[in-house]
């Protein structure tokens, strides 16, 4: 449900209320379709319901329930107005003797989609039309004194939601340019921030003196160092172990500092919720001058930190202590994952200076870590799920691929990070006070239908008590057939999502009771959130903590939104050079293997770039077929690989 559904069914403020929504709220309030009790907070009545709208190819609409006991309430055509499948709607319920309850549209609070995005198109025929760029269905544009039928085909058009109109011409689709466009208005990514919140930006200081901070703990002293990919630019957390104390110390951005609420970059980093990252280019959450300068904990300078400072039991590694507190550090050294996976290679072989220095606690440390790693992997999962990494050339073209797995130094400092976001979540009590990372346990039947079907290559499991004992059955098999990371893939489908929620229940996939996102407040708006609910807690706020919590149930359902929103983008914009590939390989014939079977098979290319799914048309293929199959059609507006099949081909398994 959205976050201002929410604020409509538990109650809200009218101060509460995003800017967004102002009209909305006030136009239910204006007929009475919301009443405040006592202390203020507006609910809406019980005549009225606020849900996303679907419809069926009847023209029937339905408005969702907002509990398990109600049905959706069927909204007739005639009663649909202006609504669209999507669109966030308050409806009236109609009062009706017999049959089932219906009700009519009476307001839009929120449509699906600002604008739309359409392309000019010429068929075989030379018929003209304009699909839309979201479906490929045909749809309506109209433009002031220009008929659309003289633009170049595939020439892509914003369009009106309203009222039908262009709005902007982006570029044509066979500009590779226009593809980084194309995926953040699909998404409502933003790439330009708004002036006021680039004048606020303007104004924070360029540097940081820790003399200027009495009251902050001094650190700068200690050895921290920070540990990234080499193409990083904003620097979330750093790292020290005090050998001697057995004490991990994790720094990370203090961005609340800066960040006031309802600043304009408050605002701008709540709408935007998580910096967006493209091969070539990152769309970060917060100006630049805050992410990749003021706030990045970059080497050798000072820089406001919020420290998590983790005490471990020498022989048992847990966590005897757990602290919060803003500090000032100096960061020593900054290291890409590539230097310390060699320092561990070569045992810190030749090295001197400072990172020979640093070295001396890091060593020990990776010890610990790995430990701890395999401790955790007792309760959660090591699923083995390769990232492709895309490589753009000068023409926005793709270049190269690689994939990605974690190496020893990704496993470092995963781990440092899982000790804050723990320590960090177990600070509340789960029950609507904080923001929680929870992953719920998954359905045991979902897991049982995935085992049929990996019954077709030979994985079958007889004895499991839970649905974890049967993951790990299913991976142990997986790993005998040598199709670990292909079995990894379709169990992670298999799984809920991860998501952000004020109560907790727990991340199944990691093993946690209790865990939450507090070290990257740089390009995540959930972490700063809990920044600046661990600060009230600390400085014993309750007006600042009651406020933060006031409407911390749709915050939750809104960066969890604004997350899928972010992944789809850059997924859009990965299957978009991938179609761009494709298109210069159509005819050509290429050996796959079978991802997913049935009608809407899919496979993936076995060729000089990873990751490359195609849809294959095809009948009697099996999950894991070896086969051959030339790319037929490329659709670079809705960015899909269409193949059709040739022949299988005899391979084992242990192949794969």
């Amino acid at each position: 449900m959205s976050p201002f559904a929410l604020q409509l069914s538990l109650g809200c403020l009218a101060c509460d209320v995003e800017l967004e929504d102002r009209n909305a709220f006030n136009a239910l309030q204006k007929i009475g379709a919301i009443t405040a009790d006592n202390n203020g907070l507006f609910t809406l009545t019980s005549l009225y319901r606020v849900g996303t709208l679907y419809t069926n190819k009847d023209g029937k609409g339905f408005v969702e329930a907002m509990h398990k006991a109600e049905a959706d309430l069927l909204i007739e055509s005639e009663n649909l107005g202006d609504a669209k499948a999507g669109d966030l709607v308050v409806a009236k319920r109609i009062m009706a003797a017999r049959g089932r309850a219906s009700g009519k549209i009476i307001l839009i609070a929120q449509k699906a989609y600002m604008y739309a995005l359409a392309y000019t198109h010429y068929d075989e025929l030379g018929n003209f039309s304009i699909l839309s760029l979201r479906t490929g269905e045909p749809t309506v544009a109209t433009m002031d004194g220009v008929d659309l039928k003289i633009l170049k085909s595939g020439t892509v058009l914003k369009i009106d939601i309203d009222t039908d109109k262009v709005s902007e011409i982006i570029g044509t689709l066979d500009d590779p340019k226009i593809d980084e466009k194309l995926s953040l208005l699909l998404f409502e990514r933003e790439d330009e921030f708004p002036a006021d919140c680039l004048e606020q930006a303007k104004l924070v200081p360029l540097e940081v003196d820790r003399n200027d901070y009495p009251n902050r703990v001094d650190l700068t002293d200690l050895d921290f160092c920070t540990i990234d990919p080499v193409t990083a630019k904003d620097f979330d957390d750093a790292i020290y172990f005090d050998t001697k104390e057995y004490v991990l110390y994790v720094a990370i951005a203090d961005v609340s500092h800066y960040v006031d609420y309802f600043s304009p970059i408050d605002i701008e980093a709540k709408k935007r919720g998580f910096t967006t990252y493209l091969p070539h280019k990152s769309f970060p959450m917060l100006p630049r001058e805050l992410s990749e300068n003021l706030c990045s904990l970059k080497p050798r300078v000072d820089r406001l930190a919020f420290v998590s400072k983790i005490t471990l039991d020498r022989t048992t590694l847990n966590a005897t202590k757990e602290e919060f507190f803003e500090a000032v550090i100096h960061s020593k050294h900054r290291f890409n994952y590539e230097d310390i996976d060699k320092l561990l290679e070569t045992k810190g072989a030749n090295v001197t200076g400072v990172v020979a220095h640093l070295w001396e606690s890091l060593m020990p440390l990776y010890a610990i870590t790995q430990k701890l790693r395999a401790t955790r992997l007792k309760a959660g999962f090591d699923f083995r799920s390769e990232e492709i990494k895309l490589s753009i050339d000068s023409n926005h073209l793709l270049k190269s691929t690689q994939a990605e797995t974690g190496t020893p130094s990704h496993s470092l400092i995963e781990e440092c990070m899982l000790l804050a976001n723990m320590a960090s979540a177990k600070r509340f009590t789960g029950d609507n006070d904080s923001v929680f990372r929870i992953h719920e346990p998954p359905q045991l039947s979902k897991i049982e239908e995935l085992l049929t079907e990996l019954a077709t290559v030979g994985i079958f499991v007889d004895k499991y008590e839970d649905s974890p004992s049967l993951i790990r059955a299913i991976q142990k098999e997986a790993g005998v057939l040598n199709i670990a990371n292909e079995v990894d893939g379709m169990i992670i489908k298999s799984l809920k999502q991860a998501s952000y929620a004020p109560t907790n229940v727990g991340h199944f996939g990691l093993g946690f009771t209790h865990y939450s996102h507090f070290t990257s407040p740089i390009r995540r708006y959930s972490d700063l959130i809990l920044h600046r609910l661990i600060k009230a807690q600390l400085d014993q706020d309750a007006a600042e903590r009651d406020y933060l919590l006031r409407n911390i149930i749709p915050l939750c359902a809104r960066v969890s939104e604004l997350e899928r929103k972010t992944t789809k983008c850059e997924w859009d914009f990965r299957d978009r050079k991938f179609a761009r590939w494709a298109e210069m390989k159509k005819g050509e014939i290429f050996k796959a293997h079978i991802i997913k079977a049935g009608d809407d098979a899919r496979a993936i290319l076995e060729c000089e770039m990873s990751g490359i799914t195609v849809n294959i048309r095809g009948t009697g293929l099996l999950l894991f077929d070896k086969v051959e199959l030339e790319i037929k059609e490329v659709n670079i507006a809705q960015a899909t690989i269409m193949s059709s099949f040739i022949r299988k081909l005899e391979f084992d398994l242990m192949e794969l």
